[in-house]
């Protein structure tokens, strides 16, 4: 009920945005319209342009562009995804198969590229270098997420400090950038604009943070990727980095091994050493520190729906995991 009244509050606006993109995906290579639309269609919940909805509103915004906004960030978020799924070697999202394996790695990659081509024609159309800039910044950061944590797969000694720099990079930027960009767009106050700036930056890290505890509690048709998928490609998360710290020398010695070689032969005792270890309070406790964070940074917005319906988002992105 409260996230559908999030997404009521800009019903709308979120309907044109959805139209909008059916219509900007529009090419004369039937391949590149094939798969742009099965990801795009694939049942996300399109939180990233709903932030440039909620935050342009919030601060008054009455004209259309944010709609085209909107979609820019979800066409640069939809590339992102394709590639991820290509480097992750994924053949699950969303509990649909992804495009790499049904089309194959090289489609996958040059639709990414179209995507990326297509928001970037559609970012000069909004005639603002502002917004060109942050957006133009969030890509190259997004990017070098991305090589960071393919540098970090199976590797055990990642740190929380470097964690919390992967995970703003690869996930936190893009939700920064479209709160940021909201509010530029609408012209609001310096104060303004920062606090919006800095609530889509620790949104988005309670996002991710409690999505690395899905993976090692979740619930496998509701996330559409599998437990412990994390895990089986090697990839060091909060939830592991502390259950190697809070456990003996043998659990945390089965934690290495298991993230240096991948896979999930030791799945299930590795679950029980994360769950003992108080991995997920503790990530939670950081996810819950975030979305207080992100909450607070409103405190600068005029009363509104708008802006309620941005708190709610805050409690929302931790109540994922019962």
């Amino acid at each position: 009920m409260t996230a559908q009244r999030i997404y009521d509050t800009v019903a709308d606006d979120f309907s044109r945005v959805n139209d909008l993109i059916v219509q900007r995906l529009a090419s004369d290579v039937p391949l590149v319209e094939k798969i742009a639309h099965y990801i795009i269609e694939s049942g996300g919940k399109r939180l990233r342009p709903l932030l440039v909805l909620l935050a342009s509103r919030a601060v008054g915004y009455d004209r259309q562009d944010h709609l085209k906004l909107a979609a820019v960030i979800e066409f640069l978020h939809t590339a992102t995804l394709l590639h991820d799924d290509v480097v992750d070697t994924s053949d699950l999202r969303r509990g649909r198969s992804t495009a790499n394996a049904k089309w194959g790695n090289a489609p996958s990659v040059l639709v990414g590229d179209f995507l990326y081509a297509r928001a970037f024609e559609m970012m000069v159309e909004l005639e603002s270098l502002p917004i060109m800039n942050v957006l133009s910044h969030a890509t190259a950061v997004i990017a070098e997420g991305e090589v960071m944590q393919l540098m970090n797969v199976k590797n055990p000694d990642l740190t929380e400090e470097q964690y919390m720099t992967v995970i703003h990079n690869k996930t936190a930027m893009l939700f920064e950038a479209a709160s940021h960009t909201g509010a530029q767009l609408a012209g609001a106050s310096a104060v303004q604009e920062q606090g919006l700036k800095d609530y889509g930056k620790h949104l988005g890290l309670a996002f991710q943070l409690v999505d690395d505890v899905l993976d090692y509690r979740g619930d496998a048709e509701a996330m559409g990727k599998n437990v412990g998928d994390d895990l089986a490609e090697g990839k060091t998360t909060l939830p592991l980095i502390h259950a190697m710290a809070h456990s003996s020398d043998e659990e945390s010695q089965l934690i290495r091994q298991a993230i240096r070689k991948g896979g999930l032969d030791d799945l299930d005792p590795i679950l029980e050493i994360v769950e003992r270890s108080g991995a997920i309070e503790y990530t939670m406790t950081r996810a819950r520190e975030q979305a207080e964070k992100a909450r607070s940074c409103l405190e600068a917005l005029p009363a509104s729906d708008h802006k309620e319906a941005m708190e709610l988002l805050t409690e929302v992105a931790v109540a994922r995991v019962s």
